[in-house]
């Protein structure tokens, strides 16, 4: 564990994005052609991408191994399809995880439209997804995806999903890796949460406006990267959602 205390805001405007036609898309990391050797993980998050993708568009299949991948629909919804035979439709409050393992092809298609039927819910979805390494390569690739009630969700931070032993109770889903779990609350003006106390902690404002104990106003696609650090109240100033990765190891001692 390092020693040295660090809060480090990274402001929305500052992240490198790729958008084409039906894709907005906002990466705190280097991801694709967006390189940068000085900016590729914090602790054990790879990718944190801010996406938006117009009815009926997506991605197509495509191939991913060794990654743990937690998506978070915040408006919409994204159809899921994979090689192992897993399908759904993830929506807002539901958790869900792909385990590439050993190698998985999927896709992820906004198909608005052809759930609905009418052109008039034709609605573009936008959903973070986050991507942490695992405990161990060439696991056996897995899918899992569980609803979090609203209620529950709302002033809390509620697991949403982990590989921690301690959470073996209350993580909505699990992922394969025993130093990581990812904490989520939606917050209306005044409320207000802790975070938690570990050596590296990734906070990210999908959805509204918070002010940081001791760092000021952060706006929606803000990020702050904790090192040795936490316990720093959250309080909205305006109905807001917030997703904080709490992590026990960095990318170089998992």
């Amino acid at each position: 564990m390092t020693t040295t205390d660090i809060v480090d805001v990274r402001r929305a405007q500052d992240r490198s994005a790729t958008k084409i036609s039906w894709l907005d898309s906002k990466h705190s990391f280097s991801f694709g052609g967006n390189y940068d050797p000085n900016n590729t993980h914090h602790g054990l998050l790879l990718v944190n991408n801010d996406d938006v993708v117009k009815p009926g568009k997506g991605f197509d299949t495509h191939p991913h191994r060794d990654m743990e991948i937690v998506t978070w629909v915040l408006r919409g919804s994204l159809v899921h399809q994979d090689s192992t035979g897993h399908s759904g439709v993830i929506y807002p409050g539901l958790a869900q995880r792909m385990s590439a393992g050993r190698g998985i092809l999927h896709s992820e298609k906004n198909d608005s439209w052809t759930l609905t039927g009418d052109s008039t819910h034709a609605d573009p979805v936008h959903f973070v997804q986050m991507w942490v390494v695992p405990d161990e390569a060439g696991i056996t690739p897995g899918y899992q995806q569980l609803e979090i009630d609203d209620e529950a969700l709302r002033g809390t931070l509620v697991t949403i999903a982990s590989g921690m032993p301690e959470h073996a109770d209350d993580a909505a889903i699990t992922i394969s890796n025993k130093y990581a779990a990812l904490r989520g609350a939606r917050l209306e003006p005044g409320d207000t949460v802790e975070l938690p106390q570990a050596p590296y902690l990734h906070l990210f404002v999908p959805r509204g406006e918070v002010v940081l104990e001791g760092a000021g106003p952060l706006h929606e696609g803000d990020a702050v990267r904790f090192t040795a650090s936490g316990g720093q109240r959250i309080t909205a100033t305006e109905p807001s959602e917030i997703l904080v990765w709490e992590m026990h190891a960095s990318l170089s001692a998992a």
